[in-house]
């Protein structure tokens, strides 16, 4: 029996973060740029102020959209921190929640970011 081909993941790729509920912009850049990405594995990891996570990814649906759900493990200014978040795209952009295991909370909005593939010599 022939298998369906997967639909392609809306999800995969780094995404920019361009706002947050719970901080600015200059704290979501203040390392680098603050992003959030997802890989063809269900996998992912982000980056916004002196936070690093590393995530474990769930395809699923919020409201008949694809959405994906995740927790996380990582630090926060070096100490471990962990949580849980979950987004969908809307209008071509990542709207979506962050959560701090017994901590802060926050949505977040992201682009996708530019690609970073080097141009053909």
């Amino acid at each position: 029996m022939a298998r369906k081909a997967k639909a392609p993941n809306p999800f995969t790729g780094r995404w920019r973060i361009v706002s947050m509920s719970a901080w600015d912009q200059e704290f979501i850049d203040e390392e680098e740029e603050g992003y959030i990405e997802f890989d063809q594995k269900d996998n992912g990891q982000f980056h916004f102020g002196y936070v690093h996570g590393q995530m474990d990814c769930c395809l699923t649906t919020r409201d008949g959209e694809a959405a994906v759900e995740w927790t996380w493990d990582g630090n926060d200014e070096m100490d471990p921190a962990q949580g849980r978040g979950w987004a969908i795209v809307k209008d071509d952009e990542l709207h979506g929640m962050i959560f701090f295991h017994n901590g802060d909370d926050s949505e977040f909005v992201a682009k996708k970011a530019e690609s970073r593939k080097k141009p053909k010599k």
